[in-house]
């Protein structure tokens, strides 16, 4: 039988090495989460990174921040991913990589198209796992990191007409969750950070496969009109970054942090409400 005194032990987090310079990394750092958590890294006063954004094309970026340094990346590309890493590295040992770029996705199961599918695992998993797998060696050698992977609340909280997306999240968060263990004991922190509803413009660039006139047509229009509207009355991208950086700087690092669409109230009713609850309640509140 296990004792008290274990149980309450394995209930905190492990504490790790505190992390306050070094090379922070930061995927999709052009725009929403990515861009208020470079600004973020670089203004913050009791830190001194040597914050690295991600862009697909630098030559693109209209309004730099300061104290950032972009470089090219393109999730798609396995060599855009290993060049990337390989200029990351040149600079220092990565103490920070914050993975946020990400693409999203809507329609029926139905009609996503194969292609699709593949590219969204390739850019919202696969990408991130790879670009970590080669930054890892130098973090472990080092002791001492953290890794923020950004997820969504869909990711625990799957929602009808987004399973792509959902399962990319839901994918990525596993990895994350399996891994944390692997490599506390290297000094290094692994650690999901789910937003909700967010104002951050991604609603204009979300891909739609979708045959309007089809079978589910008509309810996947009601589904996305209600989701744009909930994202732009959504939480600000700062605001996650703050809790980001909440996740960077502590000694404890939690597994999963979590912001809007009342997250506080959304978890742990999940915890005492049956499953087909919870998907209900969330169907319901996308008009669906």
């Amino acid at each position: 039988m296990v004792s008290m005194a274990k149980l309450s032990h394995a209930l905190r987090s492990p504490k790790l090495p505190v992390v306050t310079d070094g090379v922070a990394v930061v995927t999709g750092a052009t725009s929403g989460i990515g861009l208020a958590t470079a600004t973020a890294l670089v203004q913050r006063q009791d830190v001194n990174f040597h914050v690295i954004g991600s862009t697909r094309d630098p030559s693109k970026v209209i309004d730099p921040i300061p104290g950032v340094e972009y470089l090219q990346l393109d999730l798609e590309q396995p060599e855009s991913i290993a060049r990337f890493c390989e200029e990351v590295l040149q600079r220092g040992t990565p103490s920070v990589l914050v993975n946020n770029a990400g693409e999203s996705q809507s329609g029926p199961l139905e009609e996503l198209p194969r292609e699709a599918l593949e590219r969204l695992f390739q850019v919202n998993v696969i990408g991130h796992v790879d670009l970590t797998q080669r930054l890892l060696p130098a973090m472990r050698c080092a002791q001492q990191g953290r890794i923020v992977m950004v997820g969504s609340m869909l990711g625990s909280f799957p929602l009808a007409y987004r399973s792509s997306y959902v399962a990319s999240k839901a994918a990525i968060k596993g990895f994350a969750f399996a891994s944390r263990r692997e490599l506390y004991p290297h000094g290094i922190g692994m650690t999901v950070m789910e937003p909700g509803s967010i104002s951050t413009g991604l609603s204009s660039r979300r891909t739609k496969y979708v045959d309007e006139g089809g079978t589910y047509g008509k309810e996947f229009t009601k589904m996305i009109n209600k989701l744009d509207r909930n994202e732009a009355s959504g939480i600000t991208p700062e605001t996650v970054a703050e809790e980001i950086l909440e996740a960077v700087l502590a000694e404890r690092p939690k597994p999963l942090y979590a912001k809007g669409s009342m997250a506080e109230i959304v978890f742990p009713l999940s915890r005492v409400v049956p499953t087909e609850t919870m998907l209900w309640i969330l169907n319901k509140k996308h008009g669906l």
